[in-house]
């Protein structure tokens, strides 16, 4: 593993790959790695809470393993299943030979021969490169009997599968839970890890984001773009727009040729930055064209 030495190694070492981070996130991810300890992402969706668990994998040429949450996710999804195809075939097959030893048959099916690994049980194998890190994505969509189960894999980095008993992972992975806030995740848990609100960036730090993920953008065009999606974030809108919509309008009005915005390109490309027709329809026409002009009027006084 890189040796990382101090908070401005973390932030050099993400920048590397095109993550911008501030110092109070670079700080959680420098203890969360010196102390072995899960680190909980939280904030609003397209904040870049996903994409640092992918670049400090890279970054460390680490594996990146990852669990995407969803409503009823159980721990047979999360850790592993048996492969009863597989089952069936070897119990037809012994059948067939005649004198099989049921007993023994039993014993040989519960095997890693037949163990269909998922997420978890991957993290807590050994990897090549060394342990990997493991992306537990947007953990407020499961539900409170799974965060329980969750404990026992975040106190000791352990699973337990009943026929083969508990698999204990030989160097920790390094853990990121992330969750978009739709419901509050149980204290229990959250003890565990080491803490950080991710909010929306300020002016400038947009920028820089946007200048390491859309490089081609001009300086103009950056800034009427990041300017505008800001001013859309304080619209009483259904869905704000995050960090991720602000870079892919950026690369499509880049695909598109447009030097400057107008309310004619915005209103054609509003599905770029708004998800939900309501929030189109509140911000096409007059509205666009209004905070179009409150963005002109910022930046020439600026």
């Amino acid at each position: 593993m890189k040796t990382i030495a101090s908070i401005d190694a973390v932030q050099q070492l993400l920048a590397g790959e095109r993550y911008v981070c501030g110092r109070p996130l670079a700080t959680v991810v420098f203890l969360a790695l010196r102390l072995g300890r899960p680190l909980f992402l939280e904030g609003e969706a397209g904040t870049g809470k996903t994409e640092i668990a992918k670049a400090l994998a890279a970054a460390l040429g680490r594996r990146l393993i990852r669990l995407q949450c969803y409503e009823g996710l159980d721990a047979s999804s999360a850790v592993c299943e048996w492969n009863f195809a597989e089952q069936m075939i070897a119990i037809r097959t012994a059948e067939a030979a005649g004198g099989a030893d049921r007993h023994a048959l039993k014993t040989e099916l519960f095997t890693e021969e037949y163990l269909i690994e998922r997420p978890l049980l991957q993290a807590m194998r050994p990897q090549a490169g060394g342990a990997p890190v493991l992306l537990i994505d947007e953990l407020d969509r499961t539900d409170e009997p799974f965060e329980a189960f969750l404990l026992e894999a975040l106190s000791d980095f352990q699973v337990t599968i009943p026929e083969l008993g508990t698999i204990v992972a030989p160097e920790p992975p390094i853990v990121i839970l992330t969750s978009n806030r739709t419901r509050e995740v149980h204290d229990a848990l959250k003890r565990r890890c080491l803490y950080h609100w991710v909010d929306y960036p300020s002016f400038a730090r947009e920028m820089e984001i946007l200048q390491a993920r859309a490089p081609e953008t001009s300086a103009r065009l950056s800034a009427e773009v990041v300017a505008f999606v800001q001013r859309l974030r304080g619209e009483d809108l259904f869905k704000k727009p995050g960090v991720a919509e602000t870079i892919d309008w950026a690369k499509c009005l880049l695909a598109l040729d447009v030097i400057a915005l107008s309310p004619e390109v915005i209103a054609d490309t509003l599905g770029a930055i708004l998800k939900y027709q309501d929030d189109i329809q509140k911000i096409q026409g007059s509205g666009a064209k209004r905070l179009l002009d409150e963005v002109r009027q910022t930046m020439t006084v600026a």
